[in-house]
């Protein structure tokens, strides 16, 4: 009776050990399943990354399971070669990029849009103080892209035209302006607070006007086999605002020195008037305007639908 006892409690514990075993072992590749795959993204200095660096700095994409590459650019063209090499998942564009991108094969979609305020400056000694002083000057901006079009629509709203002086890099463009070479330019934030104080004008604002157009895009390869990393990607990005939002620019302005953002970032992010947003949807209005400006410019050839260039199923509900 012992024996037989003995060899039952025996069989039961094996039977025990296999079974731990094969939980284990099914915990080890439900784990492995599970496990985000790694995304690379595109930036440029500008304000519309500050969320993106901060998620990443912060630990808000590690905490969602994330690992996340970034890389940065000096101009949208270095960026945009980098797309063209299949080098990035995703990057800060603008509806007409999105376009163009798709018209030459390039398959990306808007998934969101950014923050973003882009602002008309004129030089020092131009003596220009409202955005009409801008009738028949050389203005610098990077032509088929978000600045360009939002210097056109200031343009067409007080009846002028301008002459475009193309310099690609932030840098030729700020010194250029400063030093008088050229009468205005079209900026986004901070590097625009930054030359205000330098002595620039101050002539309009993209925010103030209602014009938004910047955005986040994944390409659709990432949208497909990467599709949980990207709906992490946007609950860490919010998570990003929301600490943007609640704590002291002090705080993390070290953070974004490091990504080539000036000093006068932090005073630029300490005087803002409203707060920064989730990530959110493009206007089907102002997408629809931008992509017949993009058609009329002779960038793309067709008229794409809302339908067949964003998807913003990845934002958190």
């Amino acid at each position: 009776m012992k024996k037989r006892t003995k060899q039952t409690f025996i069989l039961v514990l094996i039977l025990s050990l296999l079974l731990l075993t094969a939980c284990q072992s099914a915990k080890n590749e439900s784990a492995k399943d599970n496990t985000l795959k790694d995304l690379t993204f595109g930036i440029l200095p500008a304000e519309s990354a500050i969320p993106i660096i901060l998620a990443k700095e912060k630990g808000f994409f590690k905490e969602e399971g994330l690992n996340v590459t970034i890389q940065s650019f000096s101009s949208p063209n270095d960026r945009n070669v980098a797309v063209q090499a299949g080098k990035l998942d995703g990057v800060i564009g603008d509806v007409m990029t999105e376009a163009a991108f798709y018209e030459n094969g390039l398959k990306l979609k808007i998934t969101s849009d950014i923050n973003e305020d882009f602002k008309i400056l004129s030089s020092p000694d131009s003596g220009i103080t409202d955005m009409k002083g801008l009738a028949g000057k050389k203005v610098s901006l990077v032509p088929n892209f978000i600045l360009e079009y939002i210097m056109d629509k200031f343009a067409a709203e007080n009846d002028f035209t301008y002459k475009i002086v193309e310099i690609p890099s932030f840098s030729g463009r700020s010194e250029a302006l400063i030093s008088n070479q050229i009468d205005g330019v079209v900026f986004t934030e901070p590097q625009a607070g930054m030359l205000v104080s330098q002595g620039a004008h101050l002539l309009g604002s993209s925010r103030e006007a209602g014009i938004k157009g910047g955005a986040l895009l994944f390409t659709e390869a990432a949208l497909s086999d990467k599709s949980d990393s990207i709906k992490a990607f946007y609950r860490a990005y919010n998570k990003a605002v929301e600490y943007m939002n609640t704590t002291k620019v002090s705080e993390f302005v070290s953070i974004l020195t490091d990504y080539q953002f000036p000093e006068a970032i932090g005073t630029y992010l300490s005087n803002l008037k409203k707060a920064y947003e989730p990530a959110g949807t493009i206007d089907k209005s102002q997408f629809d305007d931008i992509i017949k400006w993009t058609k009329d410019k002779g960038q793309i050839t067709k008229d794409y639908t809302y339908e067949e260039l964003t998807d913003f199923s990845f934002l958190p509900q």
